[in-house]
C-alpha cells in the first residue's frame, strides 16, 4: 500500500478520458474546482464562526470576572453554632 506514482496517475487519466471523452474533461475539472472552492470557503466560514463564538465567550467571562473583582465583598454576620453534646442522647 504505497503512494500513488506516475504510472497510476497516467492510468487514472486514461480511464477518465475513456469514460467521459476528451471534450467533457475540462468542463468536469472546472466544475470540480468550483465545488472545491465553495466547500473550502464554507468550511473556513464555519471555523471562523466558531472562533468568533469562543472569543465572545472569553470576553464575557473576563468582563464578569472584572466586575466581580471590582465589587466589594459583603460579609454576613456569623451566627454562633450550637454547642455539641458530649453525652449521647437516651
Amino acid at each position: 500500500m504505497g503512494s500513488i506514482g506516475a504510472p497510476e496517475i497516467i492510468l487514472i487519466i486514461l480511464a477518465l478520458v475513456l469514460l467521459f471523452g476528451a471534450k467533457k474533461l475540462p468542463e468536469l475539472a472546472r466544475g470540480s474546482g468550483r465545488a472545491l472552492r465553495i466547500f473550502k470557503a464554507e468550511t473556513k466560514g464555519l471555523v471562523d464562526d466558531d472562533d468568533d463564538d469562543k472569543r465572545e465567550e472569553n470576553r464575557q467571562i473576563e468582563a464578569q470576572r472584572s466586575t466581580e473583582a471590582a465589587r466589594p465583598v459583603e460579609h454576613q454576620a456569623e451566627t454562633p453554632a450550637e454547642p455539641r453534646r458530649t453525652e449521647p442522647e437516651r
